[in-house]
């Protein structure tokens, strides 16, 4: 077979795991073909190409981000984008393809399927947002840096008897927000899942102060204070309808210096979260799904997304993937809220 392989959407740290997983069993065992498609979606459409053989992935196990590129392309929503995605795979005579992406690559990778295309999904994204997976590739190394950066930051924020908003990505889901402030220590976590009351954030804060500490507040980007909406970097949207989020961290830290008194600061970790060398566990996690995915392909088992269960990797529907987002529950939020102020 030759098969046809493409990193879509944001960039993260184990994409680079799953192409040197998918490329040498490929290889190695299935002696398949294997052919990168760049920038995401747009490959296919317009015929980018890079081939990928063993010496090609030798040495990309440990780095970050993809080395095919990617986009946020949507085949759907460019002229004739179907049928020119089609028309590539024909002509580079490609069997099979595997998208690595999360909600919007794969759900383009599911409509794909009902078009005819033979697509395996493997799920990635930092905000482990995907249903019908306990956990996507990305998840761990983005936590375990805004881990890192609360620790720092808490000891400034002590130095200065300051309070430190520390805004972290999560449009609807606020994953990287509640595990990394849980690791953090953090006195108050702020998602997307549940409306705030920043009268009881600043009562929070005032408790830290007055026990002679400095408060230090993670917010998740689509966070929203009660009776507020979203806050928007911009209204443009993109080809699948996502406006970009930011400025929630800076507008709660103005609020607490002005309800309190207190000098407070936002920090703004953004696109710092989705760089760097993965973890361990994200590089094995990463490599476990393009070794499975190869599989699936090998097998002819199409429309299907790989999907960590327990500690075992299993094939789900990818109509089950992107029926609907993974958000927080309200018992996992509740058990956190225990440790504020």
């Amino acid at each position: 077979m030759r098969v046809g392989v493409l990193t879509g959407g944001g960039d993260c740290p184990g994409l680079n795991a799953v192409l040197r997983a998918v490329t040498r069993k490929g290889i190695s065992v299935y002696q398949h073909e294997v052919l990168g498609f760049r920038s995401g979606w747009q490959g296919p459409i317009e015929g980018l190409t890079k081939p990928l053989g063993l010496d090609k992935v030798e040495e990309i196990l440990n780095r970050g981000g993809t080395i095919l590129g990617s986009s946020r392309t949507n085949p759907f929503k460019v002229d004739n984008g179907v049928e020119r995605l089609k028309a590539t795979l024909e002509q580079e005579g490609v069997d099979a393809l595997v998208a690595i992406g999360g909600e919007d690559t794969l759900g383009v990778a599911e409509q794909l399927v009902h078009e005819g295309v033979p697509v395996v999904g493997v799920p990635k994204t930092i905000d482990n947002d995907l249903g019908a997976t306990d956990y996507t590739f990305g998840f761990d190394t983005a936590v375990h840096i805004a881990t890192e950066a609360i620790d720092r930051l808490r000891t400034t924020a002590e130095s200065h008897h300051r309070a430190l908003v520390v805004e972290v990505m999560g449009r609807h889901a606020g994953w990287i927000a509640l595990h990394s402030g849980l690791a953090g220590g953090a006195n108050v976590i702020l998602v997307p899942e549940q409306e705030f009351d920043v009268d009881k954030v600043t009562d929070w804060v005032r408790q830290r102060f007055e026990a002679q500490y400095a408060p230090i507040i993670v917010v998740a980007e689509g966070a929203v204070p009660q009776g507020g909406k979203e806050m928007l970097v911009t209204g443009e949207k993109d080809a699948f309808g996502h406006v970009r989020l930011g400025g929630v961290g800076t507008w709660l830290a103005d609020e607490i210096a002005g309800r309190t008194g207190k000098e407070s600061r936002a920090v703004v970790l953004g696109h710092v979260q989705r760089g760097g060398t993965p973890t361990a566990y994200d590089r094995v996690l990463a490599t476990r799904f393009g070794l499975h995915a190869i599989d699936a392909v090998t097998e002819g088992d199409f429309g299907k997304m790989v999907a960590l269960r327990g500690t075992d990797v299993v094939r789900v529907p990818l109509s089950e993937a992107t029926a609907e987002l993974k958000t927080v529950p309200l018992e996992r939020y509740q058990e956190a809220e225990v440790l504020f102020g």
